[in-house]
């Protein structure tokens, strides 16, 4: 029985580094576009003001203008592969752990259902298939691949946003009815184990909407829907914390 509890405590303990919480901060990568516009226009406008003839003396604030725009474009982009590169590899990590993590639960349980001599059968099934499911659905993108096409091609940007914001959704759906599944198997064991309500779910976001809105915008939506991306898998791991917890906690009294 301590094996398979112990394989659990590990599957806990990747979690520091497959499910990062990624700050608010990364905003700034589609801020950056827009602080180069602006200052090139005021570059410009205080030109025109300040020399209005255009002599020689507009020439160090052209040749700091053509330096600091490309300079800037240079940094959103180096900026803007690593910032989809992180958010696509922790996609990719945390449902790897999550596989990892629901097989061990169901093993542990398994194992404390031949101890007492109880048949869960029925019940684990259900849970064996939302893993089965979640393999065949949560396959693994590449993160290179995809940070850099972002970059260079919009519609992979588009599809990249796509699918964090589609996969995260079903994920959790289908993690609600695992912990259900669970939860009934448990009490079937005589074990109680009340599933953590979520404070924040994340929602069916509609992509149609969020594309329409960047479009319309010049990108300024875009900002608000990276910060989407941030927060709903922020959300989503901090949860993980304490259910986890919970049920390690439970495992281990009912193997004792």
């Amino acid at each position: 029985m301590s094996v398979p509890v112990e394989n659990l405590r590990k599957d806990i303990r990747m979690r520091d580094e497959s499910d990062p919480i990624m700050s608010n901060a990364w905003l700034i990568v589609r801020l950056l576009p827009f602080f180069a516009v602006i200052i090139g226009i005021a570059s410009i406008f205080f030109g025109l003001l300040l020399f209005p003839t255009w002599g020689a003396e507009v020439v160090p604030i052209f040749v700091a203008w053509v330096i600091l725009i490309p300079l800037l474009a240079i940094i959103g982009f180096i900026v803007s592969v690593i910032l989809t590169y992180k958010l696509v590899k922790r996609r990719n990590t945390h449902f790897k752990r999550q596989t990892f993590l629901t097989e061990d639960i169901v093993t542990a349980v398994k194992a404390i259902a031949g101890k007492k001599g109880v048949d869960v059968e029925v019940g684990l099934s259900s849970c064996e298939r939302t893993v089965r499911e979640a393999k065949a659905e949560e396959t693994e993108k590449g993160a290179v691949l995809w940070a850099i096409l972002s970059v260079i091609i919009f519609i992979a940007d588009w599809y990249v946003n796509y699918f964090l914001m589609k996969d995260f959704y079903k994920h959790e759906r289908r993690e609600d009815g695992f912990w259900e599944d669970l939860s009934k198997t448990l009490d079937k064991l005589g074990i109680t184990f009340s599933v953590p309500r979520r404070t924040e779910t994340t929602p069916n976001r509609s992509f149609v909407l969020y594309l329409i809105l960047s479009i319309i915008t010049l990108g300024l939506f875009g900002i608000y829907w990276l910060y989407v991306l941030l927060k709903d898998p922020n959300e989503h791991f901090k949860y993980h914390r304490q259910v986890e917890d919970q049920i390690l906690s439970t495992l281990e009294s009912a193997a004792i």
